[in-house]
């Protein structure tokens, strides 16, 4: 239920949340005297952003009138950034994916080239003149005031670039820069209806995405969750050197980039971490091996987080979650040996359901609860006056 003080903004909140109110219930609702509710859904419906549809049940005399968001009223493009490639999506106001379309290149080739990318991926996709905000997601810690990426270990030049300039010029709304993980597990919590939700990330990097009471646990400097960059809790007696800098975080043991690495090692023919999930999905006893392993790391590591905040859910998503129980069951095995039985009472560990997509919906809703912000908005209602 949203939190009501009476501003427009709450009021387009109900409808986004609630669905479908008569005036009555608005009133109801928020409190607010019939002339302040009539104000606000004037102006509301005036931009377009509510509807009238058909009427309320009535006791006698005329049906009241019904409103509804409507979510078609403009566009929201989204751009889920990974380590091998992105993701685009134009969304409409609710989040909902209208169309997409993907890209391989590789995050370390650079901002300027993955972002023309971008931008030519979302030229595709969508006019400017249709387009109120934009999303990007991104492989790394991120400053999300600032809308850059804070030292982040694989992406190759990208430290303090300021990825909102990019888009900025072209599009009239926000502009929104966040972390890739925190997205999918926005989408997680919003979609599933569920909180207190670790949305972890396990493909060329490791990463977690915290959505507690609501809210992103983004941390000081948007570093939160950034498990993959932890020093594994068994390591071997040579250190292993990591994309940081630092040696034996839990990456060089669990990350695809590992993976493919200690397989090259063995003799096989891997490139990418979709090979490896290949080799495991044949029965490749030795990719088996190697990611069970890969599991147990990850488990020794989440189980901190699971102590110290209590989750009710882990969704896993990213390439390495395709190799199901063969992985799930190696971080269940030891997330459960190493944390109390409180903490995992009622927590369910398994693979997200939302698909590739659950990146740029998570995005979607985050530019879009930017843009329909109480300041945002009265920019849009004077704008579309």
């Amino acid at each position: 239920m949203p939190q009501v003080t009476g501003h427009t903004a709450d009021v387009l909140e109900l409808f986004r949340t609630l669905g479908a109110l008569s005036r009555m219930e608005v009133i109801d609702q928020t409190g607010l005297s019939r002339s302040t509710v009539n104000q606000r859904l004037g102006s509301l419906e005036r931009a377009g952003l509510i509807r009238e549809i058909g009427g309320a049940e009535s006791s006698g005399g005329r049906p009241s009138s019904r409103f509804e968001f409507a979510a078609d009223r403009a566009r929201v493009l989204a751009a889920d950034i990974g380590a091998m490639g992105f993701t685009l999506a134009v969304c409409d106001l609710a989040g909902r994916p209208v169309a997409d379309l993907s890209r391989d290149v590789e995050v370390w080739a650079g901002p300027e080239k993955v972002l023309a990318m971008v931008q030519e991926g979302f030229d595709e996709l969508a006019s400017p003149d249709d387009v109120w905000a934009v999303a990007v997601g991104v492989p790394g810690p991120v400053e999300f005031a600032a809308h850059r990426v804070v030292n982040p270990p694989i992406m190759t030049g990208w430290d303090g670039f300021d990825i909102a300039a990019a888009f900025q010029p072209r599009y009239r709304g926000p502009v929104v820069v966040e972390n890739d993980v925190n997205a999918r597990a926005v989408a997680e919590a919003r979609l599933t209806g569920a909180d207190n939700i670790i949305g972890l990330k396990v493909g060329t990097g490791i990463g977690a995405g915290l959505v507690f009471n609501g809210s992103i646990v983004r941390g000081d400097k948007g570093a939160a969750g950034d498990v993959g960059h932890t020093r594994a809790l068994h390591t071997d007696p040579e250190p292993r050197p990591c994309h940081c800098g630092n040696l034996d975080c839990l990456e060089t043991y669990a990350a695809g980039w590992a993976l493919v690495r200690q397989l090259a090692d063995l003799g096989r023919d891997v490139r990418r971490t979709g090979d490896v999930v290949a080799l495991v999905q044949q029965g490749d006893m030795e990719a088996v091996r190697l990611v069970r392993a890969a599991g147990r790391a990850i488990g020794e590591s989440v189980a901190g987080l699971v102590s110290v905040l209590n989750p009710r859910r882990i969704a896993l998503s990213g390439q390495l979650a395709q190799c199901g129980e063969v992985l799930l069951s190696g971080i269940r095995e030891r997330m459960y040996q190493q944390t109390l039985p409180l903490a995992t009472r009622d927590l369910v560990v398994g693979p997200s359901d939302l698909g590739e997509l659950a990146g740029v919906t998570g995005l979607a809703l985050i530019a879009i609860d930017t843009l329909l912000a109480p300041d945002s908005l009265e920019a849009v209602l004077s704008a579309t006056v």
